[in-house]
């Protein structure tokens, strides 16, 4: 046998194993389509809570407390706070979609400032807020963006060497 021949023989064996694997493969998933498939879910049933008891509604009750809560919480006045909020508001809103509404403006920015605040993880932070840690990140990263370009001409920053 020569060297093609091998090559030959070589690439008809390659060609029947793919295909016996192609058969077993497409018969599992005949198999699957047939039986139901634990459903997933866009949200996991901790964070469907927010609608009975969010993080806008924390702010509000921090916020009517006497005893400075919402200063302590986000490190300013509940002035300051709306007064970013509308600087940078346009820049970290989101719109709701069919399958969940969006986060509330407030809420992103609480967010971002506790973690500023506070250094608490984005996991630690999600049970507070009741949203994914994944999407505190996205908040947080969100909102320094929009603070940084909307507040670079009120912020002068030093070069010390």
């Amino acid at each position: 046998m020569d060297d093609h021949e091998e090559i030959a023989n070589a690439a008809a064996y390659y060609i029947i194993v793919c295909s016996e694997f192609l058969k077993y493969y497409s018969s599992d998933n005949e198999d699957e389509a047939s039986t139901p498939k634990k459903r997933r879910y866009w949200m996991d049933t901790f964070y469907k809570s927010r609608k009975r008891y969010n993080a806008t509604n924390m702010l509000c009750d921090l916020n009517v407390d006497p005893s400075r809560k919402f200063e302590n919480f986000c490190r300013m006045s509940s002035v300051d706070f709306e007064h970013i909020l509308t600087k940078i508001g346009p820049y970290i809103s989101k719109n709701d979609t069919n399958m969940r509404e969006c986060i509330p403006i407030k809420e992103r920015l609480a967010v971002t400032l506790r973690f500023l605040a506070s250094g608490d993880s984005f996991k630690s932070l999600s049970y507070l807020f009741k949203f994914s840690p994944q999407t505190v990140s996205r908040c947080v990263a969100d909102v320094c963006k929009a603070l940084i370009l909307e507040l670079k001409d009120e912020i002068k920053v030093c070069n010390h060497k």
